[in-house]
């Protein structure tokens, strides 16, 4: 008699699962259920409607250093399935992919629905039966099998069960009363809202070499930071904000960033450019140019902490006020009062305890048959790829896994 899989959850996760676990062996009876009417939510607005596939990052070890959450237990994962075996899937699948500047992949339509085509295609292909407005409400062992209550009042019989349900409250307190310890989730990827007259009135102004640094901890980010409305976004202050995110969340998001608008250089080298500069522009306006690599606009927000200055020579600056101009490029306090989170592509810290899961096959070390893909587990990345990569590499192993375990109990 055919053994049968069942996939909660239609995301990322769950269709490449599917996907693969009904490829890998044809056999099986394989279905995924999605409480929602709408599949690959996700995978559709990832990366504003391009879906940022993964990054081109191919050594696992320096892969894991973009995770601040399971880092070390996703080395032995990207061994066995990393962004080269992805770029292999797709290309296999007939959809190219590109590696941008920045190392983020995409396919080369630049449309998300080439992947949302690509699952589909290869999901009715492999007989993968997809189930829409059907959540699951408990879950209970019979024998060897998982009997699943569904939200429609029906039950459901299993030989396996994979969670590919991302944050979901309902299935991790499910989760919870079998037994499994969930970590509190909270925020990952978030922007920092800031009141400052300095970088009031300029949103859509960018810093491309950036450092910044959460006062009083260890953590801190280089990338672009951008200014918006409510305050700093772009991927400096997200990259941040993903290794900071339970820290962040202890003091209720409320504490105090530096940033080094031009990393570029040493502080020290700054100085003393700053002091060249003044002997060679020494008759112009300190107002007029900035120094240094950041918008004009940036340059004059800065200077509006000491609004004397703009108007003043470079020759007639003071020590004093040459102190403030390095300390506004190299030193920038901030006050952060409250984040603003993205909606559409919302990324937890928190989930599954890894202690309880065996890396492995994706398996949870308490419950018999049953595994875990993507953002149920307490798992996530900075911003460009890496957590549908750690999905597509958790969902490989768990398919593997349930293929392997099926033929040896033949």
């Amino acid at each position: 008699m055919s053994k049968s899989v069942v996939i909660i959850g239609g995301g990322a996760a769950g269709f490449f699962t599917a996907i693969n676990v009904a490829q890998m062996n044809p056999s099986l009876k394989v279905q995924i259920l999605e409480k929602s009417n709408q599949l690959l939510g996700k995978v559709k607005i990832s990366g504003g409607g391009r879906c940022n596939v993964t990054h081109a990052c191919f050594e696992p070890r320096e892969l894991i250093k973009y995770y601040p959450r399971g880092t070390k237990e996703m080395l032995g994962p990207f061994h066995t399935f990393q962004p080269g075996d992805t770029y292999e899937w797709f290309e296999r699948r007939g959809v190219s992919l590109k590696a941008e500047e920045d190392g983020r992949v995409f396919p080369v339509t630049d449309n998300s629905q080439t992947i949302i085509d690509c699952f589909m295609k290869e999901a009715a292909e492999a007989d993968v039966k997809i189930n829409t407005q059907q959540g699951v409400l408990a879950l209970k062992q019979v024998e060897e099998q998982w009997e699943l209550t569904l939200s429609t009042g029906e039950t459901l019989l299993t030989d396996y069960v994979v969670f590919a349900t991302g944050s979901s409250t309902v299935v991790w307190n499910l989760l919870k009363d079998l037994g499994h310890s969930i970590v509190e989730p909270v925020p990952s990827l978030f922007t920092f809202n800031i009141k400052d007259n300095r970088i009031k009135d300029l949103a859509g102004v960018a810093g491309t070499s950036c450092e910044v640094r959460i006062e009083g901890t260890k953590y801190q980010a280089e990338g672009p930071v951008l200014v918006t409305h409510w305050g700093l976004s772009g991927p400096g202050i997200l990259k941040l904000s993903s290794r900071a995110a339970r820290e962040l969340a202890g003091v209720k998001y409320d504490f105090n960033i530096r940033v080094n608008w031009d990393s570029r250089f040493p502080k020290e080298d700054v100085m003393e450019n700053l002091r060249e500069w003044k002997i060679e522009h020494s008759k112009q306006q300190v107002k007029t140019h900035s120094p240094v690599k950041i918008p004009h606009r940036l340059w004059l927000g800065l200077l509006s902490g000491k609004a004397e200055i703009q108007d003043l020579n470079w020759a007639d600056l003071s020590n004093k006020q040459m102190e403030f101009i390095h300390e506004s490029i190299c030193e920038c306090y901030f006050r952060v009062n409250g984040k603003s989170t993205f909606k559409d592509e919302f990324v937890t810290c928190g989930g599954v305890s890894l202690k309880e899961l065996d890396f492995k096959y994706m398996s949870s070390r308490i419950l018999p048959n049953i595994y875990f893909a993507g953002e149920v587990l307490d798992i996530d990345a900075v911003t460009g790829g890496f957590n549908f990569q750690a999905a597509w590499t958790t969902s490989f192993i768990a398919a593997n896994a349930i293929t392997q375990r099926v033929k040896k109990a033949k």
